[in-house]
């Protein structure tokens, strides 16, 4: 009878833990902003609050008719990046966050779905301002996550992101360090970065 108690109590917890998350998730809990409210800018390109993670408003579409992403998810920011500041298409305009980053390249060659350089973290380039940095999936988000390089030190990068979560920042400093000619930017889910060159 014990055992059969626990059990209930181990499942009623399970459901509530995941539906506490799915809902922090999916709402927004920040009363200090609302979604799509500027938070941020680079080049004149805002970043806009989406508050949940997972929240999803619609699919943003240029005028002429190219896929942006899903407003105001990460992927949206960095291809209206791409779009406003380089002009610049990817001939494969869908996808998560993580599938930006090509597994089967070798650093510094070119990633054709995205039309753009891919460098692997460690590489022997390092990171410059406005290249499009690729994060893994995680247990909470297994989509992965993407930004935009904005500034470069010799030992730190500064990143610019939307939709980091309901309570995060929209910039963010890594260390960067250099080792036998290779860059690497300190944080274990950062699979590498794209470059338009």
């Amino acid at each position: 009878m014990k055992t059969k108690r626990w059990l209930f109590l181990l499942i009623g917890l399970s459901i509530f833990l995941f539906s506490g998350i799915w809902a922090f998730k999916k709402f927004n809990f920040n009363s200090s902003h609302t979604i799509g409210q500027p938070l941020d800018s680079i080049n004149g390109i805002c970043v806009y609050y989406n508050g949940g993670v997972n929240n999803v408003t619609d699919r943003n579409l240029t005028e002429d008719n190219y896929n942006l992403g899903l407003k105001y998810q990460c992927v949206e920011f960095v291809k209206r990046y791409y779009y406003e500041h380089f002009n610049h298409k990817m001939p494969d305009s869908y996808g998560h966050a993580k599938d930006f980053f090509d597994d089967k390249l070798s650093d510094g060659q070119k990633n054709e779905k995205r039309d753009l350089t891919q460098y692997t973290n460690s590489s022997t380039s390092k990171p410059k301002v406005d290249d499009l940095l690729i994060y893994s999936g995680t247990i909470f988000n297994r989509f992965g996550h993407v930004a935009i390089v904005s500034n470069v030190a010799d030992n730190s990068i500064e990143i610019i992101q939307q939709n980091p979560g309901p309570f995060s920042k929209s910039r963010e400093v890594f260390s960067l360090i250099e080792k036998e000619g290779k860059w690497t930017i300190a944080n274990n889910r950062i699979l590498g970065w794209l470059r338009k060159e």
